[in-house]
């Protein structure tokens, strides 16, 4: 964990900023602006880019994936910016809960991985690169979308360790442990060999 030098005060605010920045569901407003229908009645109806592919539309799908991304990362650096490293650290993590239980959508979100991945970019860009390239090698090799995910998560941990003064370990614990909870559908298809493979038309 970083020195915790910001008040109280402001690290409440950051987490509620954090938050609502993060509960932004790009996926639903990408989808409706471009006549898609609504995202939550396609597919397996979860609110994220592997979601939006199923669709069809390869542009609203990487829309998506850099807005999701791009929420999370927008709200470390504010964070950094305007305050400091745990402030920084916060953020991230409030943004990820708001992917996972918007306040817009009755608390029912993703399963954050685009936002995982655009915090830990932010956070420190060498581990964040590493993560996106754990998941992009898993995607090509497995195509499956929640292998690499899953493998991404669990190896953030690892890349930490080895990258870095360890400072970020605590958090992308619990951003793994998040990500494997709300995966764990995805994790009984795996085990049961029924997991649909990156771009099929069904959950």
């Amino acid at each position: 964990m970083p020195d915790l030098v910001t008040s109280s005060g402001l690290l409440l605010l950051t987490a509620v900023l954090g938050y609502l920045l993060g509960s932004i569901p790009f996926g639903v407003l990408v989808t409706r602006v471009m006549g898609l229908g609504d995202l939550r009645r396609i597919g397996s109806g979860n609110i994220g880019a592997t979601n939006v592919l199923r669709t069809g539309n390869k542009g609203a799908a990487l829309a998506t994936l850099l807005l999701d991304g791009g929420k999370g990362a927008l709200a470390v650096l504010v964070a950094r910016w305007l305050l400091a490293e745990d402030a920084a650290q916060l953020a991230g993590l409030a943004a990820f809960l708001g992917h996972l239980f918007p306040v817009w959508l009755g608390f029912r979100g993703g399963k954050g991985v685009a936002t995982f991945l655009g915090v830990l970019l932010a956070l420190n860009w060498i581990v964040g690169a590493a993560v996106c390239a754990t998941w992009l090698l898993t995607a090509v090799v497995s195509r499956t979308s929640s292998i690499a995910a899953l493998m991404a998560a669990a190896t953030s941990a690892l890349w930490i360790l080895a990258l870095t003064d360890g400072s970020l370990l605590l958090l992308a614990l619990i951003l793994t442990i998040l990500i494997y909870v709300r995966h764990a559908e995805n994790l009984k298809r795996i085990k049961a060999g029924t997991e649909p493979r990156i771009g099929a038309k069904k959950a």
